[in-house]
């Protein structure tokens, strides 16, 4: 079975022009190589594992209200409307995908957003909120 560190990686590579690098010596993922979109957060080794991603706007609030044990603001970006998602408690891979897939759509250039449909059918599309 695969590490969250190791799923992370794979869900997020297999979107278009994605690169990983350390950040802050974290894994983190970047469009293009510059934007962020991603980053895996056991940061302060404090315990809890996580991954921080851009969302977009309102997902935060509601997914931190409906479900507070599963996800949460997170420091330093949580101000940006960015989520936390806590990866030490059982997860539904599948929900972290669409999670990972919205957030690459938040911050993705149009071209490449257009890109990732076009690799697609309609059935495929990940659609969330």
């Amino acid at each position: 079975m695969p590490t969250p560190v190791e799923s992370v990686r794979t869900l997020c590579t297999a979107l278009p022009e994605v690169t990983e690098r350390l950040s802050h010596g974290e894994p983190t993922w970047f469009i293009r190589g510059k934007k962020t979109f991603v980053m895996y957060a056991d940061h302060h080794h404090d315990t809890r594992v996580a991954l921080w991603c851009a969302a977009p706007p309102g997902v935060q609030e509601e997914l931190v209200t409906e479900a507070p044990d599963h996800y949460f603001r997170p420091p330093y970006v949580g101000h940006r409307g960015w989520l936390g998602i806590y990866l030490d408690v059982p997860v539904d891979w599948s929900e972290i995908a669409e999670i990972i897939e919205d957030a690459y759509r938040t911050v993705a250039p149009k071209t490449l957003i257009a890109e990732l449909d076009a690799n697609r059918s309609g059935s495929d599309r990940i659609t969330r909120r």
